[in-house]
């Protein structure tokens, strides 16, 4: 019976894995690591605004970031959602509005992927 236990848990976490972060909308996919996607979105966001720009590890070894927009604060503000893509190689990017405008901040994210 334990054992059962311990593949349906298994199972579970798998799929929720698998799945996008919720309140976050999809932007598109990159075969380039998230660190660098990150960082990409960082930099077109920082030299557009003149301020500064945080980034935020959500995973250890830059393999999940969140780059919060200008201004705004971690952990809840808007972001650029960078992940491991689910499936392959590479990067998902999602952008999480919390109140912020989106179509300049993902025209900025479409550009880095």
């Amino acid at each position: 019976m334990k054992y059962l236990s311990l593949a349906v848990m298994t199972v579970a976490l798998a799929a929720c894995a698998g799945q996008p972060p919720a309140g976050v909308q999809p932007v598109g996919q990159s075969q380039q690591p998230p660190k660098a996607v990150a960082q990409c979105v960082a930099q077109k966001w920082a030299d557009k605004t003149q301020q500064q720009v945080i980034l935020q590890d959500t995973l250890a070894n830059d393999q999940a970031l969140d780059v919060f927009v200008p201004g705004q604060q971690p952990p809840n503000g808007a972001a650029a959602v960078v992940r491991p893509a689910y499936t392959g190689t590479g990067s998902w990017v999602g952008f999480r509005a919390n109140g912020a405008a989106g179509s300049d901040t993902t025209g900025d994210i479409s550009a880095c992927l």
